[in-house]
């Protein structure tokens, strides 16, 4: 009787567990929440579960306001992890993330370079070359990539490339999407040598005028990131058809419709942000639904 109680007791932590992830993905990932729905719903929580500890890791570093206390900030995160994975975390997504890391072997490493890139943002940003933009691109959004394989049932480790290759896209699409936010914050995340190449400076930006310079910059980010976009796909159909490839399908697709939408705005992400609405999100899933088909 004491068996089954404790089996008892552990399937309703860990179910308490999973809706803890499923209501802070809901709320906070609201693009990566809506392509999550064809995902077998194992898969789906655990996917919450990494985004969970994704954002517990952001918070806990925006927290560490003082620079000084970041390393321990990151010491800590690292430990989470550790007792995660050994079923003994207090923290809310605890077990559905620890049930997430026993079931798809999910590795450290790439958790460990998300919470560095993470960390990097609390100084002021200022980047100088694409190789220090590509850097940090794969730090806050391939590792995620890289973490999601195991449980989108990746065959061939040369998907790994390629899922590098997507996070790159999307946060390329987040830092021309945030360019007025950004600054607000004191971060610009488009290298200064690529603002030179331009005839732009940061006081350009500060000022925020749309002007023909600055659209022919906006031009050559997006054309960036939908080049890092066409090579990503290749490697989707090296992942399971059990709902997974449609669901990258479907997070490609929506998150390259953003582009799209600075586009319609005339590039003027200094003084707006440009956003996709839930009807065009829908008409894009049917194309996303259309390609996987294809892919098959």
């Amino acid at each position: 009787m004491v068996g089954r109680i404790d089996k008892a007791e552990m399937t309703l932590v860990l179910s308490e567990s999973r809706a803890h992830c499923h209501r802070v993905t809901r709320h906070h990932a609201k693009s990566f929440y809506f392509a999550s729905v064809a995902l077998p719903s194992a898969k789906r929580a655990a996917a919450y579960a990494v985004y969970a500890f994704c954002r517990y890791a952001d918070d806990l570093v925006d927290e560490a306001s003082d620079p000084s206390t970041v390393p321990a900030a990151l010491d800590e995160l690292s430990k989470e992890f550790d007792r995660c994975r050994e079923g003994v975390s207090i923290e809310p997504f605890g077990p559905a993330l620890g049930d997430a890391i026993r079931e798809y072997q999910l590795e450290k490493k790439p958790f460990l370079e998300l919470i560095e890139g993470v960390a990097s943002d609390q100084k002021n940003v200022e980047i100088a070359t694409w190789e220090e933009l590509e850097h940090y691109c794969y730090q806050v959004a391939s590792t995620v990539g890289l973490i999601l394989c195991p449980i989108l049932g990746l065959m061939d480790e040369a998907g790994k490339a390629h899922a590098i290759e997507l996070g790159i896209a999307m946060q390329l699409t987040n830092i021309a999407r945030d360019v007025g936010e950004d600054l607000e914050k004191d971060r610009v995340y488009l290298p200064s040598q690529e603002l030179e190449q331009f005839g732009l400076s940061r006081q350009d930006l500060e000022e925020k005028w749309v002007s023909d310079e600055f659209r022919e910059l906006m031009q050559f980010q997006i054309k960036r990131a939908r080049d890092f976009y066409l090579r990503s796909e290749r490697g989707i159909p090296l992942l399971a058809s059990d709902g997974s490839q449609f669901t990258v399908w479907l997070m490609r697709c929506v998150y390259a419709g953003i582009l799209d939408e600075i586009e319609n705005i005339e590039y003027d992400v200094l003084n707006q942000r440009a956003s996709t609405s839930f009807r065009r999100k829908l008409l894009l899933a049917g194309g996303a639904w259309r390609r996987s088909r294809r892919s098959k």
